[in-house]
Formats: structure tokens, C-alpha cells, sequence
């Protein structure tokens, strides 16, 4: 099998580019204290909003800045990490094949590990390995104690079992959250997951860092994907960590009545006209048009496609489920692609990827901020 596989060991800088001085409000499951309230701007206005000089356009969500801030508050941690035990978070993505739009999202995985100071492991195999091979290497990545996430880049080729290669993955390093375990205990009253899909978990981060009131609002999800649509169904319903939350925000957030839209759906624009915060991640370019929304509406767009131009056959653009176009006079807020959910779903990687490891050993950063406080008691101050 060595001889079938590319096996790239990449172990990255441990100095991050983020800025240390932009650090934003702790993420969600992210050392939360007893009880967070979300702090809202002074100015009552969210910074990560973007408005348009047409006051009957919607505003931009700035995922990237989003993004920014997360890494920033995810590399101080790692950074601490390193000074208190010497340890730094390890993830390991394996890539089957040489699809173009897997390898340039491992490209990216790879890039912004490497910014904020984890060590990334790439397992490139051939698009014609066989079923026991994929699982060797997730047996091997299992058995790694430097590497606490493992992430299996989907989709898979079509000879490949990915319910029985995810499986596969030990649920402590499942940081994509994709575990049957973890899919299970996100379902189920008074159970929580190791791990949020980060797609999901993006799009609740979204929605708590520009302050969108969920709690009696009607939420529609487009697409039923376990990658996408499943879980943030799931999130946004009421029976869902519903002491977790309170813990959270001091409130039960989360307690939204949800509407799943699927392929089966009969006349899914008259459901989508009720929503107040619309969500899709189908993957349909354009699926979404202007008549679809109600006026006010927060749309969270999660579908990203690569489009060829119509004049161009040789350039291509990534276009999201929903028509911008239209729909930025229609809400009154809205997440483009790309730009939007994209860049805060990596962010959402990298946070789970250093919840891996923080639980691997047993670290915290209030045992560092403890740590720090008894290094600098006044030697005065001791009495012998």
C-alpha cells in the first residue's frame, strides 16, 4: 500500500499571522463561562454588517472578517497552548483522487491551519484506492496521538463507502462532526455532541456575531444534507441543547420554528415567503430568486458551485443557491459568495481542530490564565 500513496507530513509554523491585538467575543462552545450574555456593539449595530448606499438594499455579512477574528482568538489559544504544555493541535485531512474543487479546499485547510499555528498532516491517496487502503490510513491517523482531528475530504469517489470510511474515524477526532455518535447526540434532547459540523456551526456564528434574534422566529432550511442543512435543522430547533444554551447566551436561543425544504417539497417559494431567517445549502446555483423571500428576511446562503461564464467557456466564478441580484432588495440582510459562510466554515475547522486537542490533554486556557496569575505574585507578597 506505501507504494500507492502520496503521504505529505506537513507539521506547520506554530507563530500565527492573526493578529493578536483583534481579538472578538469568545465563539460559541469556545471556554464558555456559566453564563454569557452576547454583547452587542455600542453602537447598536453589528461591525461584521456592511451597508449599502442604497438604503433599500440589504446588507453584506462579512464572513471574512468574522472569519479573522476567529482565527485570531484560535491562534492566542494555540499560542498559549504551546507556552504552558508544549503542545500544539494536529489535524489530518486525507484527499482520494484529483478532483480540482477537493484539492483547492485542502489547499485552503492547509493554508489557514498553518496561519494560526496548527500542524497539518495531508494523506493524498489515487482515485483508485481501494476501501481497505482509505481505512488503513484512517487507522494509522487514529493511532496518532500528535494529530487530534481527522477531516476526510468528501466527495469520495463513487467505489468508496463514505458511511463506512467516516465511521471509521475515532469520534473523539471527528472535528468535521460527521460521526454517527455525533450526528446522534446533536439529535437528541439533553445530549451533546463532541462536534458541530462546521458548516452549521458557522452559520449559528454568523447569526449570533451580527446579533439576528432566532428565539420565536420562523426559520426555513433549504437542503437536508448531513453536511449543511441536517444539522443547522437540527441546531435551530427547540429541543436541542436546551440547558447548553441557557449556559450559552443566559437564554434559550435556539428555540426557532424550523421548516425543511427539500426536492419533494410542492411549492417550496410559499414556504420560503414566511421565513424571517432563510438558509440554503442545495448547491443549485440561482435556486433562490428574488419572489422566494419576504420583505426583511436574513438570508445565510451556504451552497457554493463553480459556474463556467456565459462569454468565457475557459473562466469560471463560484455563485451561491441564492440570486444575489435579487435578493439584496428583498433582505435586510444577507451572506454573499463568496465571502460569506465560506471563509467562517474553515474558521469553525480550525476551532474544533483546538477543542480536539484541548481535550486530548485535558488543557484549558483558564488553566494557562491561572498558570499566568501565579507566575506573577510579588515575591512581597509571600510569606515564608
Amino acid at each position: 500500500m506505501r507504494g500507492r500513496m502520496a503521504v505529505w507530513w506537513r507539521c506547520k509554523s506554530f507563530t500565527s499571522s492573526a493578529s493578536p491585538s483583534r481579538l472578538a467575543k469568545p465563539l460559541i462552545y469556545l471556554d464558555r463561562p456559566d453564563i454569557w450574555y452576547p454583547s452587542s456593539s455600542p453602537s447598536g449595530v453589528s461591525p461584521y454588517l456592511r451597508h449599502a448606499y442604497n438604503e433599500h438594499a440589504a446588507a453584506d455579512i462579512d464572513g471574512k472578517l468574522i472569519a479573522n477574528d476567529i482565527k485570531a482568538t484560535v491562534a492566542t489559544e494555540i499560542r498559549h497552548m504551546k507556552s504552558s504544555i508544549r503542545k500544539v493541535p494536529g489535524l489530518g485531512v486525507i484527499l482520494v483522487g484529483k478532483r480540482k474543487d477537493s484539492f483547492s479546499f485542502v489547499s485552503i485547510k492547509k493554508k489557514a491551519c498553518e496561519e494560526v499555528g496548527i500542524a497539518s498532516v495531508v494523506v493524498e491517496l489515487p482515485e483508485d484506492s481501494t476501501e481497505h487502503e482509505v481505512l488503513a490510513v484512517v487507522s494509522l491517523l487514529n493511532r496518532k496521538e500528535s494529530v487530534h482531528g481527522i477531516l476526510v475530504q468528501l466527495p469520495l469517489p463513487n467505489h468508496l463507502s463514505e458511511e463506512k470510511i467516516i465511521n471509521a474515524v475515532n469520534v473523539e477526532k471527528d472535528v468535521d462532526g460527521f460521526h454517527p455518535v455525533n450526528m446522534g447526540n446533536l439529535a437528541m434532547t439533553g445530549r451533546e455532541p463532541l462536534f458541530i459540523p462546521c458548516a452549521s456551526r458557522g452559520c449559528l456564528e454568523v447569526l449570533h456575531r451580527c446579533s439576528v434574534e432566532i428565539i420565536g422566529k420562523k426559520v426555513v432550511v433549504i437542503g437536508r444534507s448531513k453536511i449543511g442543512g441536517l444539522p443547522t435543522s437540527l441546531l435551530l430547533q427547540p429541543r436541542v441543547f436546551i440547558e447548553t444554551i441557557t449556559l450559552l447566551f443566559g437564554l434559550e436561543r435556539h428555540h426557532a420554528t424550523v421548516s425543511v425544504v427539500h426536492a419533494f417539497t410542492k411549492n417550496p417559494e410559499q414556504i420560503t415567503r414566511e421565513a424571517d431567517i432563510l438558509v440554503s445549502d442545495v448547491g443549485v446555483p440561482n435556486l433562490v430568486r428574488g419572489h422566494w423571500l419576504k420583505p426583511g428576511v436574513v438570508v445565510i446562503d451556504m451552497g457554493s458551485t463553480l459556474v463556467k461564464d456565459s462569454n468565457n467557456s475557459h473562466c469560471s466564478h463560484v455563485t451561491g443557491d441564492v440570486c444575489y441580484e435579487e435578493a439584496i432588495h428583498k433582505a435586510s440582510a444577507i451572506t454573499p459568495v463568496p465571502g460569506g459562510v465560506g471563509p467562517v466554515t474553515i474558521s469553525m475547522l480550525l476551532s474544533n481542530t483546538v477543542e480536539a486537542a484541548k481535550r486530548a490533554y485535558q488543557w484549558t486556557e483558564r488553566s494557562y490564565q491561572q498558570e499566568q496569575s501565579f507566575s506573577y505574585i510579588p515575591l512581597s507578597n509571600v510569606h515564608i
